[in-house]
Order: structure tokens, then C-alpha cells, then sequence
């Protein structure tokens, strides 16, 4: 090989979350309306502030929380039976307080989804089955 070129390898992706752009204009807003209701409901407990939530097409994380309190969550989170898009949801609502995953985080999870660890143990399992 020729000095100064780079081989890139893509590799096919395997368990990502991302879906189709079609799928995710289409359940966009339902996916809305679904995070800002559970997003209500939590953060009677809590009561935390935060500053927008925005639904997007992830390929590999089912949310996430910004320093500056935007929460962000991936559209395909309807699909999940509840309680385990329940979990995503108060983990990001809880890195509002705690941007960490030390023991205070987890308490503060566990307040109001106490069977954390079983139900994150299901999101992997789900993550490493979608493709």
C-alpha cells in the first residue's frame, strides 16, 4: 500500500437502535407526546427542572442528558413495553441531579423504579436483539 492512504473498514452495525427516517417521521410525535406525559408524571417525584426534550432517531443509545438539562430520547422508546421505557426516562430525568452513575444516582433512580438493575438488564437484552 502506498504511503500516506488510509484503509476505512465499515463494519455492519449489530443490535443498533436507529430506525428508518420514514419510521421516525412517523412516530416522531407520538413518541412526543408519550416522553412528555411519563416526563410529568416522574418529575411529580422529583421535581427537577430541565430545559427541552427532543425525540431522535439514535442508533445507539435509548436517551441522553446534557450538562445544560436537554434531555433527549430516541424515538423507537414507544416500541418498549413500558416499564422498560419507564427506566429510560427516569435515568435521564435523574442525571438532572446527579451526572454520574455513582450510588446517589442509583438511589435516586430507585425512588421511583426500584427494580433498576433487572429492568436495565432487559434494555440490553432488547439493544443486543434489534437489528
Amino acid at each position: 500500500m502506498p504511503h500516506g492512504f488510509t484503509v476505512r473498514v465499515r463494519r455492519k452495525r449489530v443490535g443498533t437502535l436507529g430506525g428508518s427516517r420514514v419510521k421516525y417521521k412517523k412516530h416522531k410525535e407520538a413518541a412526543r407526546a408519550f416522553v412528555h406525559a411519563k416526563l410529568e408524571f416522574f418529575n411529580r417525584h422529583y421535581g427537577f427542572s430541565y430545559h427541552s426534550v427532543a425525540i431522535r432517531n439514535q442508533r445507539s443509545r435509548w436517551g441522553s442528558c446534557s450538562k445544560k438539562g436537554n434531555l433527549n430520547f430516541n424515538y423507537r422508546l414507544i416500541e418498549l413495553p413500558e416499564h422498560l421505557a419507564d427506566a429510560v426516562i427516569v435515568h435521564e430525568l435523574c442525571h438532572l441531579k446527579e451526572f454520574n452513575h455513582s450510588k446517589a444516582f442509583w438511589d435516586l433512580v430507585g425512588e421511583t423504579i426500584p427494580d433498576h438493575k433487572g429492568r436495565r438488564k432487559k434494555l440490553a437484552r432488547v439493544l443486543v436483539g434489534s437489528s
